[in-house]
């Protein structure tokens, strides 16, 4: 591991202080492949790269297609147009109600709460408002009072959950967050709170005993994260996991289905059981969107498809995320439908050998019971 001097490995803040966003810093983490280094040249005044020491250290020194390298150091696949690419495909400019809010859904809404992160994810479905130099979903600045969006949320008795994300909202120092949560705490009919957070992932040194006993003041707080590959749960991961838990924050996982990094049974039936070892739920597989600059690591539906059904009935049933694919219309679930209808009230139904069977079971005759005798 290559000494950066004055990094204190352990602060969050010293993490990103020293973050890795040029060239000859990643050299000394990684022998750099000669298309990275042109994507990074590419990426000048176009896209934004950083990456945590932590983040770095996970990468493999030799091999460019490590998965977490993929994730993290550009490529130049980000620049090559695909058809239908959208800088927004779901929906999110659409959907806007306020600077920062955005009600796609009946009784809940998110709040980007910001354009920064630890990593500039290579697959962020957000790239224009989080990597692109030039680009925002923010109708203004993000230093935008806040005030309208409060009133917003407060003038929409239907909204009970609220999701904080952005880019990454724990990116804010807990004084800042807590100004969040506190007003949110102040509106009678927000039951949930939500945190979309990668740094458990990315930065788990975030992850403070402090940030963790404030968090718990504004119950009932949720944090889902977004754990991609098996090599990301690691000890600091975990532990950072296991501190959110043991102050009543549950903990879930959201994955994207990413071509040459998880798409394969193997690799998530690791990537889910291992999640479930440091207790936090697989939820949600995200089928890849077509962003702009982000196309490449689509799969097909089809290949996830067949990695659900490779993971349905051959592991423990929490341990399988519901397929998705998000949409301007919402999120539409994409597993096998494996219920069909024949008559009113009447089905058949697969199980995961492909086995089938009819629903309601045919009656069976009614078996003869002899008479007692004299």
């Amino acid at each position: 591991m290559p000494i950066r001097q004055g990094l204190i490995w352990g602060d969050w803040r010293s993490q990103l202080k020293h973050s890795i966003t040029k060239l000859d810093e990643l050299k000394q983490w990684v022998e750099v492949s000669e298309q990275e280094e042109q994507a990074i040249a590419a990426s000048k005044g176009k896209y934004r790269w950083r990456i945590t020491p932590y983040y770095a250290s996970l990468m493999d020194k030799t091999d460019p297609t490590c998965p977490i390298r993929q994730q993290a150091v550009p490529q130049l696949e980000e620049f090559v147009p695909y058809p239908g690419a959208s800088v927004d495909p779901v929906g999110d400019t659409h959907y806007r109600k306020t600077n920062r809010v955005v009600h796609k859904y009946p009784d809940r809404c998110i709040m980007l709460v910001t354009d920064d992160c630890a990593v500039y994810c290579r697959h962020c479905t957000r790239k224009y408002h989080t990597t692109d130099v030039g680009g925002t979903y923010f109708e203004r600045s993000e230093a935008l009072s806040w005030e309208a969006d409060f009133d917003y949320i407060a003038s929409h008795p239907e909204i009970r959950d609220v999701l904080l994300t952005g880019g990454d909202p724990l990116t804010y120092d807990d004084l800042r967050l807590e100004f969040i949560i506190s007003r949110l705490r102040e509106i009678p009919h927000v039951e949930i709170v939500r945190i979309g957070s990668r740094y458990p992932v990315l930065l788990p040194q975030r992850i403070t005993d402090e940030l963790c006993q404030m968090l718990e003041k504004y119950h009932p707080i949720w944090l889902n994260t977004h754990f991609n590959h098996p090599k990301e749960i690691t000890p600091e991961a975990a532990a950072a996991c296991d501190r959110l838990l043991r102050h009543g924050i549950p903990v879930q996982n959201q994955t994207v289905l990413l071509k040459g990094i998880n798409d394969d049974t193997e690799t998530m039936r690791a990537l889910c059981t291992g999640l479930l070892k440091i207790r936090v739920r697989p939820y949600y597989l995200y089928h890849c969107d077509n962003v702009t600059g982000v196309s490449h690591f689509a799969t097909s539906i089809e290949k996830g498809r067949e990695i659900m059904n490779n993971l349905k009935g051959y592991t423990t049933g929490f341990a399988v995320p519901e397929y998705i694919l998000t949409t301007e219309l919402g999120k539409v679930p994409l597993h096998e439908q494996k219920v069909v209808q024949t008559a009113p009230s009447e089905y058949i139904v697969e199980n995961y050998e492909r086995k089938v069977l009819h629903w309601p079971p045919v009656e069976a005759e009614e078996l003869a019971v002899p008479s007692p005798t004299a």
